[in-house]
């Protein structure tokens, strides 16, 4: 893939990502305060719960877009996909089948374009590399060598 295809790539991922994401999260703090003592009847959940998860969604989906701050970034990163993750497994927990489905089946299609979106973003917005080369990893011993 050329740097210019996984740049837009990135981008369309991660924009996509932070707009559910970040809209989501809205949603969540407007409902809470419309029923704040509220429970969510299907999952049984308290609304100040997805107060909550829909503060920390809202600053995800800032922190993924923003510039620098690449811990911040894998941190919102694995904060995005655990929630997804587990909204996916407290609807099929439910019975996420017939016209539940669609909740099981959408967090995990987000979850994978999260995915998509953290292993494509540029150098600059990475801690370090996940899988070390052995071309790498060479280049890394000859210089340690030549240090002591």
């Amino acid at each position: 893939m050329t740097t210019k295809a996984k740049n837009i790539a990135y981008w369309t991922t991660t924009i996509l990502i932070a707009f559910f994401i970040g809209s989501g999260g809205v949603a969540q703090i407007a409902q809470y305060f419309g029923n704040p003592h509220g429970v969510v009847p299907v999952l049984g959940y308290p609304m100040y719960f997805f107060a909550i998860l829909g503060f920390w969604k809202v600053l995800g989906a800032i922190a993924i877009l923003v510039p620098r701050f690449p811990r911040l970034k894998e941190w919102a990163y694995a904060g995005i996909f655990f929630d997804l993750t587990g909204a996916a497994a407290s609807c099929a927990a439910v019975g996420g089948y017939g016209p539940y489905a669609f909740h099981v089946l959408a967090p995990l299609i987000l979850a994978v374009l999260a995915v998509a979106s953290w292993a494509l973003r540029p150098q600059s917005r990475t801690i370090g590399i996940l899988i070390p080369s052995e071309k790498r990893q060479a280049g890394l011993n000859t210089r340690a060598s030549h240090i002591g």
